[in-house]
C-alpha cells in the first residue's frame, strides 16, 4: 500500500480507511461500498467544477457529456491499471478464483472507494489536489468539439452503417438491494453471434461495458480480417 501512496501523493494517517478502499463485498459486510458511494459523488463534482473552470463558454450539455467521459467506468479503470490496483485489491476466494482482479467494473470501484478514502481521512481540498493529479493529462487532452459518444451509442452507429441488426440489452441479474445491488445485463449481436455479460452498481454502466467490449471486438476482428 506503500507504493500505491506514493502514486496518488498522499499519506494516509489512518491506513485502514485505504485497506477497506481495496476490499471488494466478496469478502464479506466490511467493504468497499460505501465508500465507493461517497468517492463517487466527490469525483462528480470534482471534475464538475473543473470543467467548468476551464471551458468558461461551453454549455451544459457538452459539460455533461464531458463529465460523463471523464468519471465512466472504462476511464476509472484506465486510472486502476496506471495505479497498479489489481495487485493489491483485496478480493474474497471465489472472486479471486475468477479473475475479479481484473474486471473493470471492480477497479472501476476501487478507484472512487479511494477517492473517498482520502476525502474522509482529509478534506475536500486534499481529494481535489489528488483528483486532479491523478486526472491531469486526460483533462489537458480533452477538446470540448470532440464527439464524446458513449459506447452505447458508437456501437449501435457501427452497425447501422453496416445494416446489422442493433444490439439487444437484458437485465439477467440482480444481487444486493438499494445502493448495495449489484446488476448483470447481457448484450447479444445477433448477426455476429456474439454477446457478452458485465456487471455493474447500475444497469446503463453494465450496458456501456457490455456495448464497449463489443464494439472493440468488432473492430478487433475487422482489423485481423
Amino acid at each position: 500500500m506503500d507504493k500505491l501512496q506514493q502514486k496518488i501523493n498522499y499519506q494516509f494517517k489512518d491506513v485502514d480507511l485505504l485497506k477497506l478502499a481495496l476490499t471488494h463485498r466478496s469478502v464479506g459486510k466490511n467493504n468497499n461500498e460505501r465508500l465507493e458511494f461517497l468517492g463517487d459523488s466527490i469525483l462528480g463534482v470534482v471534475i464538475s467544477r473543473e470543467l467548468y473552470k476551464r471551458f468558461d463558454h461551453v454549455d451544459e450539455g457538452k459539460l455533461s457529456r464531458l463529465r460523463s467521459h471523464l468519471v465512466r467506468g472504462q476511464t476509472l479503470a484506465q486510472l486502476a491499471i496506471k495505479l497498479e490496483l489489481s495487485d493489491i485489491l483485496i478480493l474474497g476466494s471465489g472472486e479471486l478464483k475468477s479473475g475479479g482482479y481484473r474486471r473493470e467494473s471492480i477497479q472501476a470501484d476501487a478507484v472512487e472507494a479511494i477517492f473517498g478514502a482520502v476525502f474522509l481521512d482529509s478534506d475536500f481540498e486534499t481529494i481535489n489536489i489528488v483528483i486532479l493529479d491523478l486526472y491531469q493529462t486526460l483533462l489537458d487532452e480533452i477538446n470540448p468539439n470532440d464527439s464524446l459518444k458513449d459506447p452505447k451509442t458508437q456501437l449501435q452507429e457501427y452497425l447501422q452503417k453496416r445494416s446489422n441488426t442493433l444490439p439487444s440489452y437484458e437485465l439477467v441479474k440482480t444481487v444486493g438491494k438499494d445502493h448495495n445491488a449489484v446488476f448483470t445485463v447481457s448484450c447479444v449481436l445477433q448477426d455476429q453471434a456474439i454477446q457478452t455479460e458485465q456487471s455493474a452498481k447500475s444497469i446503463k454502466r453494465a450496458e456501456q461495458s457490455c456495448a464497449q467490449i463489443l464494439l472493440d471486438k468488432l473492430i478487433d476482428d475487422r482489423n485481423i480480417n
